[in-house]
């Protein structure tokens, strides 16, 4: 008795014996006009993307370079540590964005420093650096010069 891989071995020959005799039959009304088309065996279900892991970029970097005009409460630089430190009329966000306080110029400067070691800032950012004592320390800042300053005390009498 012949096994069951003889019997789908002979099943598909017959299978495709049917098909060769009815492509005959269809090319002898047509002659050359009629070509063979194989159908989905599956039924189209359309594609997906699979967006997981593909995070959009973050658009982090400097917003404002030196000597441009910066708004109150623009952004002047998006980072991931600390790279670039608040200076004058700049604030820190809680993700370390910095932003403007006034309206003015945008100032960077790199500044020597003497660290104080005992600040948790000092200890989180810099603490690898605290062993080197011989090697100079710099920061870069960025500053806003506003284009006027305030007026801070009024004239209520002159002498």
């Amino acid at each position: 008795m012949p096994g069951r891989c003889w019997a789908i071995a002979n099943g598909r020959a017959a299978r495709m014996r049917h098909f060769q005799a009815k492509i005959q039959d269809a090319t002898n009304v047509l002659p050359g006009a009629f070509t063979c088309v194989r159908h989905a065996s599956k039924k189209s279900g359309g594609s997906s993307k699979n967006i997981a892991g593909r995070a959009k970029g973050k658009a982090r970097g400097m917003k404002k370079l030196d000597g441009q005009w910066a708004s109150e409460g623009s952004i002047l630089v998006r980072q991931l540590g600390l790279i670039w430190h608040p200076g004058l009329n700049v604030g820190i966000g809680s993700d370390r964005t910095l932003y403007a306080k006034t309206h003015g110029t945008v100032v960077i400067t790199t500044e020597k420093v003497n660290p104080n070691w005992d600040h948790k800032f000092m200890k989180r950012f810099y603490g690898y650096r605290q062993d080197q004592e011989d090697v100079p320390f710099f920061k870069n800042y960025f500053h806003i010069i506003p284009d006027k300053s305030p007026v801070v005390f009024k004239l209520v009498e002159q002498i």
